[in-house]
């Protein structure tokens, strides 16, 4: 296995859930970790607790001048990049006959234009020093389909599609896409319906714990520079979904 000891690894989302326990594993591995995310103070508390190899700035995945200037921070503080987590998301589930367009944009925004933004400012970098690692952060939304979920699901399998696109187009850059069944995070906690939110309490009565998804991220990462984790699904024992 590859040690990641003072590896550059980005993350985005990285104030909470997934994004945040990312931080914590890959922290204890010894990696240099630059995160963003927009809310600033839980980055500032996060750096502060796992120590000097952290850095941080605000990041708005979906303007992509803010992705830029994330990613050069990332690489003046350390030097060099190594690898990008793209985990930041969005779910606002609601049924299409709902017509909730400003969802369905935010959603198309943060989860599919987000990812190419991150993938835009570290693709130069990574075939000019001819490696690198995307690992994009998707769902079991980007296998399969459920009622409500039809916008939240497309844009998963796009980021599937995308990811799968990186891949084949680069022999030299990894990319893996890594799909989380239900996990206890604030995901979907803009959900503006009160039933689906009532649904989605009840599916997390059997979830995975955001550190089950950093430690499959960190796999993925000590692994050989020419072995690629293209693609993992990872569900609670007990899940339906």
């Amino acid at each position: 296995m590859a040690q990641l000891h003072n590896r550059t690894i980005l993350i985005t989302g990285a104030s909470s859930g997934i994004g945040e326990a990312t931080a914590r594993e890959l922290a204890q591995a010894g990696a240099n970790l630059f995160l963003g995310a927009r809310r600033t103070d839980r980055l500032a508390a996060l750096s502060r607790e796992l120590g000097d190899r952290i850095g941080w700035c605000a990041l708005d995945v979906t303007d992509a001048t803010s992705f830029d200037g994330f990613v050069d921070a990332a690489e003046e503080r350390f030097g060099r990049i190594d690898a990008l987590v793209n985990n930041a998301g969005v779910m606002p589930l609601s049924p299409l006959a709902s017509v909730k367009r400003d969802e369905w944009k935010r959603m198309i925004d943060v989860n599919i234009n987000g990812v190419l933004n991150g993938i835009a400012s570290v693709l130069p970098r990574f075939t000019a020093q001819r490696y690198g690692h995307v690992i994009n952060v998707a769902s079991i939304g980007a296998h399969m389909v459920v009622p409500t979920a039809a916008v939240y699901c497309g844009t998963k399998h796009a980021v599937r599609a995308i990811t799968e696109g990186l891949r084949l187009e680069h022999d030299d850059i990894r990319a893996t896409l890594i799909s989380p069944g239900v996990v206890a995070t604030e995901l979907g906690h803009d959900i503006s319906d009160p039933a689906l939110a009532a649904d989605l309490s009840e599916w997390r009565k059997k979830s995975l714990t955001p550190d089950a998804i950093a430690r499959v991220v960190r796999f993925a990462l000590e692994q050989p520079t020419g072995v690629d984790i293209n693609e993992i699904i990872v569900r609670p024992t007990a899940a339906g979904l």
